[in-house]
């Protein structure tokens, strides 16, 4: 319904000057479409105001209302480009009046929960790289085109906003940077089982793959008023530290359902562990923090384990704001459970003794799109020490890549064996009393020869340069297109 819409929005963006990449798409295609949605949400509370015969207080002032300023419609309901504003008014007006305007709901909100929070948070992160006054007339008038009134139009507006994200994560980065595979998620959730009243937390939530598929776990068994109101309200929580995927995460969470996202725009390795009261744990922590980064020293100081790698500290964020009983599914680089520096030694010694390390799911080369690193997945329970580790090597059967992505069914036997932990080829189990306590290794070796390398016949081989070369061959008869 809306899948030309976005790639119309897409064709005027890359023309641009101010636009560059995938990054700069999403971002731009996002503050808009949260405006839009805004007016939307706006004037269903107003029609259920007056349905009940009540006053409504609109959030926004008259002057900087969508059908204000962006599309001011004629008796026909079509956009009046004769009342609308375009060129050099359009972009002076939306940067030098708009923006300013929305950044200030950040002070003059009642709390940091409110929908009013979080526009002053969007709009004083980001701002307008949209060149060219007739460019952003343009794609305002195709993101005028959307709607969110029904249920089947948000979910074909956030799997299209999904793949988006997606997208971007792939252009040029590290694709576990801002998207997490879906399919692994899902599976992450089903082995969790959060419950409706159980508070999930994300502390590095990027794009909040995770959120919105918990959401989506979730709400079909939200059976009651109470319920929907606590999925709403007070159930998924987030941190993101980088102001593009904080935006992003936002309006995905809106897309999916969430009117006023929990998130909150902090560097979550910032905060002394110390200072995490019982207040602010947690039941389940679902999560794909950042690797490979060095934190400095100051940022190191806040937690009892020194260590550079961010993944290191994550864990130990993610062990402290666990409560007692909490459950935590986290990918982590697959070197966690073999390498033999202090800090290693001492995270893996923290998690076999304070939490019962109960799942290993290791992953495939290329599980991430762009990561140049193995992954594995930690299941754990705070509370309690470890006695046995399940794992199980994941195994698709073929060379994972942008052409064949990880998928639903490659994790349906991992979902099903984990019930139990039982063994079969591609899984089996330890015994915590058998682990080396002088290095707390908990390398991945599968007694039942799962490690044997898969090669790919060469018909496989071939058909995958095959569709390289055609997809390459697309991207250039694009580029000739725009240089003809």
């Amino acid at each position: 319904m809306f899948e030309q819409t976005f790639k119309n929005i897409d064709d005027i963006l890359h023309k641009d000057a101010g636009c560059t990449s995938e990054l700069d798409y999403t971002e731009q295609s996002s503050w808009l479409l949260f405006l839009k949605y805004l007016d939307a949400l706006e004037a269903d509370k107003a029609t259920e105001a007056v349905l009940e015969g009540r006053d409504y207080q609109f959030i926004l002032s008259e002057p900087y209302r969508w059908a204000a300023w962006a599309a001011p419609k004629a008796a026909d309901g079509k956009i009046d480009h004769n009342a609308a504003m375009t060129g050099d008014d359009l972009k002076g007006f939306v940067n030098a009046k708009l923006f300013p305007y929305l950044a200030g709901f950040k002070q003059r909100a009642s709390g940091p929960q409110t929908i009013e929070y979080k526009i002053g948070e969007v709009f004083g992160e980001i701002t307008n790289k949209i060149q060219s006054g007739y460019n952003l007339r343009d794609v305002i008038d195709r993101i005028d085109e959307l709607r969110f009134g029904s249920q089947a139009q948000k979910h074909e507006l956030s799997h299209l906003y999904e793949a988006k994200i997606k997208n971007m994560g792939n252009a040029g980065r590290n694709g576990g940077e801002y998207y997490t595979p879906r399919p692994l998620i899902r599976a992450m959730i089903e082995v969790m089982q959060p419950q409706i009243g159980e508070r999930i937390y994300d502390a590095a939530c990027g794009s909040a793959g995770f959120l919105c598929e918990a959401f989506a776990y979730l709400s079909p068994k939200a059976t009651k008023a109470d319920d929907l109101d606590t999925l709403q309200k007070c159930t998924f929580y987030g941190k993101e530290k980088k102001s593009l995927a904080y935006v992003i995460g936002i309006m995905n969470m809106i897309l999916h359902g969430i009117e006023a996202p929990n998130i909150v725009h902090t560097n979550t390795l910032g905060e002394n562990i110390n200072d995490i009261q019982e207040r602010d744990r947690y039941d389940v922590i679902l999560a794909n923090p950042p690797f490979g980064g060095k934190e400095r020293k100051e940022v190191q100081q806040n937690f009892p384990i020194k260590t550079g790698e961010t993944a290191f500290l994550f864990m130990q964020h993610f062990i402290k704001s666990l409560r007692a009983g909490g459950r935590a599914a986290v990918v982590i680089k697959n070197t966690f459970l073999s390498n033999t520096d202090n800090a290693s030694v001492a995270l893996r010694k923290q998690l076999l003794t304070d939490c019962n390390l109960h799942t290993v799911l290791d992953c495939p080369g290329g599980t991430f799109q762009g990561a140049g690193v193995k992954t594995v997945v930690l299941f754990f329970t705070k509370g309690e020490p470890t006695r046995k580790t399940w794992f199980y090597q994941l195994e698709p059967g073929r060379n994972m890549g942008k052409t064949n992505p990880l998928n639903d069914a490659d994790l349906v036997e991992f979902v099903q064996l984990q019930k139990a932990q039982a063994d079969s080829p591609k899984s089996w189990s330890v015994a915590a009393d058998s682990v080396n306590l002088d290095t707390f290794d908990l390398s991945v070796k599968n007694p039942n020869g799962g490690e044997e390398v898969v090669h790919r016949s060469p018909a496989d081989i071939l058909d995958e340069i095959a569709a390289l070369d055609a997809e390459a061959a697309e991207v250039l008869g694009n580029i000739r297109g725009l240089l003809a």
